[in-house]
């Protein structure tokens, strides 16, 4: 019996793909993120965030930002103020990435802005922003798919897997996350 493959990965080809910044600069950044951001003290979190400025992440103040937390680009991140970003926390930031003000990402979250086109053989790298609004939280272990937005005041139960978007005030979970009743606030 012969076999027929739809997917040709020889033809993969994402030389259209813009990561913002050249090449040597991605190297230099994946170097200084390998060796000196995850070297860095728990309660050193002013340094992280400068080490992010750096590279053209944009961070608001007060953020918490744990050693072991990834950014693909970090040029491609906006965190507000006073939120906090997990241990092993994973920014795939192939697009942009905004979380809000007061917002908490939980360990081993997993914040993922691209994917490939199943319905072509050359496997074409597709991105989307994700959008996390204020006062969410993305509770431990969760992925969150490209072009999802999670509204104000969000809760996205452990463990859940985001395809789309999630209403304000709501707390919602599973794997596909939905919504399952409104977030008690007092």
């Amino acid at each position: 019996m012969e076999k027929t493959t739809f997917v040709d990965l020889r033809k993969y080809d994402q030389s259209d793909f813009d990561r913002g910044k050249p090449g040597w600069f991605v190297l230099f950044w994946w170097l200084v993120q390998g060796v000196i951001f995850p070297l860095t003290l728990h309660p050193l979190n002013g340094i992280r965030c400068q080490i992010l400025r750096l590279f053209g992440a944009k961070i608001g103040q007060g953020v918490i930002i744990r050693p072991t937390a990834r950014f693909t680009y970090p040029w491609k991140v906006t965190i507000g103020d006073y939120s906090w970003i997990g241990d092993d926390v994973v920014f795939y930031s192939l697009d942009q990435i905004t979380i809000g003000e007061h917002c908490v990402i939980s360990q081993k979250s997993y914040l993922c802005t691209g994917s490939h086109d199943i319905k072509t053989p050359d496997f074409k790298l597709k991105t989307a922003p994700i959008v996390i609004e204020d006062g969410a939280w993305v509770a431990t272990d969760c992925f969150i798919g490209p072009g999802v937005e999670i509204g104000v005041n969000v809760v996205i139960g452990a463990r859940s897997s985001v395809f789309k978007n999630m209403p304000s005030g709501q707390v919602c979970m599973g794997s596909p996350c939905r919504p399952c009743y409104s977030r008690p606030m007092s």
